[in-house]
């Protein structure tokens, strides 16, 4: 069924809205794909920013990772603006599901690849997020009232097309599949996100309703998505072991009542720790806790 068109049905925000003023707060236009890519960006940022977080680059330290900094990451999260807004455009243009758009957006998913390793100087910050975030942003923008689960669904359908301009490459998510015989993001993407919909947002609202802080319920949404998610990153960079840790160091945290709680916070640096020791960092789920935030954010459009 196709879509409908959303050409002429820009997303108003009040600007200043919630904010003292003087006078009232006047209304500007921002139109749904740069207000995608906003959501996009800042669920990159939000993500990047969360601390503490095992393994991974966050406002303590530079983790298990000897390229990567916070300035990094917010630098190729900025770059990627563009990029993502344009998927959002095309979605709109395009207007239903199907090769041309999968097409479009791998193309314009390498122009991103391209922006991001010219922001960071040849480091890879965001290669998998580029991937699940398009695919979301270009999902939401076929309906921007679709819920989070409709939305990671018709997703998956856009990633079971194939991308015939998609150059051959060696990837390391493609070496671990051959390897180790596990799944990677385009399988975790054409299967509608499960570690988000299943785990990550089921975690996140729910350490909300329980009074957690954001803080913690944006831990608990990571750490749910680590204990499930093959994640071809660390079995690149640990094997098997590293995987495992990671599993199970994050089910005892959850089980331990999640990362608000002194005895989860006890696993929570036991994990860290362990990580460290075995140069093991979860970007897999760093790229699915940014699209689970953007799920979270998108869904008040």
């Amino acid at each position: 069924m196709k879509a409908r068109d959303l050409r002429l049905e820009p997303v108003t925000v009040p600007v200043g809205a919630g904010l003292p003023a003087k006078r009232p707060a006047h209304t500007t236009r921002i139109q749904l794909p740069d207000h995608l890519a906003d959501l996009a960006v800042e669920a990159l940022i939000d993500e990047a920013e969360l601390s503490p977080k095992p393994g991974l680059v966050d406002r303590r330290s530079n983790g298990a990772h000897t390229d990567m900094t916070l300035a990094l990451m917010h630098a190729s999260a900025l770059a990627l603006w563009p990029c993502l807004r344009n998927m959002a455009a095309a979605a709109q243009t395009i207007g239903t599901i199907g090769q041309p758009l999968r097409a479009s957006l791998g193309q314009l998913g390498r122009e991103g690849e391209a922006a991001m390793l010219a922001a960071t100087h040849g480091v890879n910050t965001h290669r998998g997020a580029i991937w699940a975030l398009g695919l979301l942003v270009a999902a939401k923008a076929l309906d921007p009232d679709a819920s989070a689960s409709t939305v990671a669904a018709r997703a998956g359908r856009i990633a079971l097309f194939d991308d015939p301009a998609m150059p051959q490459q060696h990837s390391h998510g493609l070496q671990v599949r051959q390897r180790y015989g596990r799944s990677g993001a385009r399988e975790q993407a054409q299967q509608g996100f499960p570690a988000v919909i299943g785990h990550g947002l089921p975690h996140l609202q729910r350490s909300r309703a329980s009074g957690a802080s954001e803080a913690n319920a944006r831990l608990d949404a990571l750490l749910a998505i680590m204990a499930v998610l093959s994640d071809t990153c660390l079995l690149w960079r640990s094997g098997p072991a590293g995987l495992a840790a990671v599993q199970q160091g994050a089910r005892a945290v959850l089980d331990a009542g999640g990362s608000a709680t002194l005895a989860g916070r006890r696993h929570l640096r036991a994990l860290d720790q362990q990580l460290l020791q075995l140069n093991a960092s979860p970007g897999g789920a760093a790229d699915l806790l940014a699209a689970c935030l953007f799920l979270d954010k998108a869904g008040s459009l």
